[in-house]
């Protein structure tokens, strides 16, 4: 059974860092891809980067050049480094992963990690 277990949330003044990790049950290179998308109340989920097996990253356009997406290996985690936050960036932020399986393809979730940011 998959599980993905994200911390490192909390509340952090408009300005300062975070760094989320999300914790997979099984190896994050079993995956096609992993990220985090993020939802703010009253709003929709949003997407807000992606890592693939092969190393490759997207970002929303709202993060970009502020959050780094990345994974640790011995670690078996795939992490966020928010930067520059903003007090727009607060949400609950959620791991997600896809994992594909001959035909189909699998999506996992984790249970989501509150961050706010005051101004």
């Amino acid at each position: 059974q998959v599980q993905l277990v994200e911390s490192g949330g909390g509340l952090v003044q408009a300005g300062g860092s975070l760094r989320l990790s999300c914790a997979a049950s099984v190896s994050i290179f079993s995956f096609y891809v992993m990220g985090w998308y993020r939802q703010a109340p009253g709003k929709q989920r949003e997407l807000v980067a992606t890592l693939t097996s092969g190393g490759s990253t997207t970002y929303a356009n709202p993060v970009k050049g502020r959050f780094t997406i990345s994974r640790d290996s011995a670690e078996n985690t795939v992490n966020l480094q928010m930067n520059s936050l903003k007090p727009e960036d607060t949400a609950v932020y959620y791991c997600t992963a896809v994992r594909l399986d001959g035909g189909s393809a699998d999506d996992y979730w984790g249970q989501g990690t509150q961050v706010t940011v005051s101004s």
